[in-house]
């Protein structure tokens, strides 16, 4: 823990995390609105794998499989994928850099709350574990394993309860700063 708080200390400028969160969001911007609408047009309607935080079973994956057709999964494959391949990395450091900047605010960086500056990379982890399962469902359809796909749900649903009190965390954080300067004004 030493070791991610002295790195947290290194890059927690304002500039550095800010052009972080920014990159990391442009990122995001363009998944949601590039290349998964791109994905999607071939899902009738179905929710691509990515975008399913309680997971899914064999079924589902082979029935979007089968809508998305070669030309879908191609390019979720080629298209969506390496995208999300760049994502995690973004969202990891800068959120985990973010929330140790507002920690650092409050005095509280160096205590147990620094814990809570790893949710975002276990997260991360578990989207790179998600994509690669991912990844391996694309290239052996429609030869789909139900161990693959149990796998893949499982870092699915990691990711998207560590993202989830990654950001209630925050917001309780920026609840904490908002009061701390509200009382420094009053007094």
């Amino acid at each position: 823990m030493k070791r991610l708080n002295r790195f947290i200390e290194k890059n927690i400028s304002g500039k550095k995390v800010l052009g972080l969160f920014i990159l990391t969001n442009v990122v995001y911007t363009f998944m949601l609105t590039v290349t998964i609408p791109k994905t999607m047009e071939f899902s009738n309607g179905m929710k691509l794998l990515d975008m399913m935080p309680t997971g899914y079973d064999l079924n589902y994956v082979n029935e979007l499989f089968s809508l998305l057709g070669e030309n879908g999964r191609l390019t979720y494959l080629y298209n969506q994928i390496p995208v999300d391949m760049i994502y995690p990395l973004l969202f990891g450091f800068s959120y985990c850099l973010l929330l140790g900047y507002f920690l650092k605010k409050l005095n509280k960086l160096n205590s147990p709350y620094s814990f809570l500056c790893l949710l975002p990379i276990v997260a991360g982890i578990a989207d790179y574990l998600e994509n690669i399962g991912i990844i391996t469902m694309l290239k052996n359809y429609p030869k789909l394993k139900e161990t693959t796909v149990y796998a893949t749900t499982i870092f699915s649903v990691i990711k998207s309860i560590s993202t989830s009190i990654f950001f209630i965390a925050l917001i309780a954080v920026l609840i904490a700063l908002g009061i701390k300067v509200l009382n420094r004004k009053t007094i």
